[in-house]
């Protein structure tokens, strides 16, 4: 869901001249978007072309990661509009769940933004380097559908009958299984400051080991509001670069962004059986997903916690001072993300406390992070701190050096405490 919409407007994408170029709508987590359709005659060609066009596979250096991991054996929650698993790309990699939407998906209009979705994820391509392939072409996806396209008129309308259908959504795609969960929308129950449904569900979430993905947001070019369930503590939130490595004009800038990833001009399947063409941080928190379920499947006894440490610390083009509102912890890569969730499986868990359950874990930081946040609070913070800790220790010293002294001596008369027995 987008807030702040520019105008669409339409991409022209050189690719054949029998291509045919069609404007749609555009769709939930954002921006402009065209369907790049083509004859059956050259439909390979279409393929090879899509395929050839999708830059972020050499950013996120996929081919070396695809050594290590292609997500196999990892389910991958899309909770969307919903997945259509007859695209040439998908074949085999959907598991259709619940509409949680109390809509109907008759008239074609369901399934664009998740299908779209879904390749960037999971897609196989349908060839020797035809169609879109995604970030874990291995894994499969969960489809849940949990919001209406925005270009439904239905939207609105039936927005208070799915309330909590983001919640509920989440909660159905732990309980069957999912390992990650990839949330490219906002503002799921129709209130843009989150909900308690919501976030229980977050917290459930990762209780059970589950990691969540989102999009941090499409307005950052204007009002940039704090975007759910991006914000909610535990989500990974995801903001959009271009080509060139800069923060796209529309991703938002919030202290709860973790990492950017590709989110212009990015080539997707569509729900019609061809591809389209968008920009938005959708697609940048799909591959980021992706991502999640390279390590997942790699290392499955990783917590969410690690996972997104993994992701955070295995960036490139990390910002002065590691962390940036615009850049978080810098751009994700696949390769350097699976080295670090090597070196995290590695390293030995805390024994059990004497008495307790388990294990010892590492609990969230300060300021409703899960993972490494932004930098700590600046040297002065930090120096009055330390002054507290001081005075603190140094009035408890005082304490017992009184109680010490009150056992060989009385309280004269002006004192109202009993004389020590």
């Amino acid at each position: 869901m987008r807030r702040g919409r520019r105008p669409p407007r339409t991409v022209l994408l050189p690719l054949m001249p029998l291509l045919l170029l069609v404007c749609v709508a555009a769709l939930p987590a954002g921006g402009t978007t065209a369907r790049v359709s083509a004859q059956e005659t050259v439909h390979d060609d279409v393929g090879a072309m899509a395929r050839a066009r999708q830059w972020q596979i050499s950013l996120l250096r996929l081919p070396e990661a695809w050594r290590t991991s292609r997500g196999e054996g990892v389910l991958v929650a899309v909770l969307d509009t919903g997945v259509r698993g007859d695209h040439p790309d998908l074949g085999g990699a959907v598991v259709q769940g619940p509409d949680l939407t109390g809509a109907s998906t008759t008239g074609g209009m369901w399934g664009h933004h998740g299908t779209a979705m879904a390749s960037l994820i999971a897609g196989r391509g349908h060839g020797p380097d035809l169609g879109v392939i995604g970030v874990a072409p291995a894994a499969r996806v969960l489809s849940v559908r949990v919001t209406l396209e925005s270009s439904d008129p239905r939207r609105e309308r039936l927005r208070a009958g799915g309330r909590h259908a983001l919640a509920k959504g989440i909660r159905y795609a732990v309980d069957h299984g999912a390992d990650v969960i990839s949330m490219s929308l906002g503002g799921g129950s129709g209130a843009w400051e989150g909900s308690a449904p919501e976030e229980e569900a977050v917290q459930y979430a990762i209780t059970h080991g589950v990691v969540l993905v989102a999009s941090s947001g499409n307005d950052g070019d204007t009002a940039n509001k704090k975007t759910f369930p991006a914000a909610y503590p535990g989500v990974i939130a995801v903001g959009a670069i271009d080509r060139r490595l800069r923060p796209a004009g529309f991703s938002n800038r919030r202290d709860y962004l973790s990492v950017v990833a590709p989110g212009t001009g990015i080539v997707t399947a569509s729900a019609f059986g061809d591809y389209v063409v968008g920009d938005g941080t959708s697609s940048a928190a799909a591959m980021v997903a992706g991502i999640a379920a390279l390590i997942k499947s790699a290392h499955p006894e990783l917590s969410p916690f690690k996972v997104r440490r993994a992701i955070e610390r295995g960036t490139r083009q990390r910002p002065p001072g590691g962390y940036d509102r615009a850049y978080g912890h810098g751009v994700a890569n696949a390769v350097l993300a699976l080295r670090e969730a090597g070196r995290l499986a590695a390293t030995p868990t805390l024994p059990a406390l004497p008495g307790g359950s388990g294990a010892v874990s590492m609990p969230p930081l300060p300021g409703g992070y899960f993972g490494d946040g932004p930098p700590a609070e600046p040297p002065a913070s930090r120096m009055a701190v330390v002054v507290g800790m001081v005075l603190l220790v140094a009035g408890l010293s005082a304490r017992v050096v009184g109680r010490q002294r009150r056992r060989h001596c009385w309280y004269g008369p002006d004192e109202r405490r009993d004389p020590p027995r």
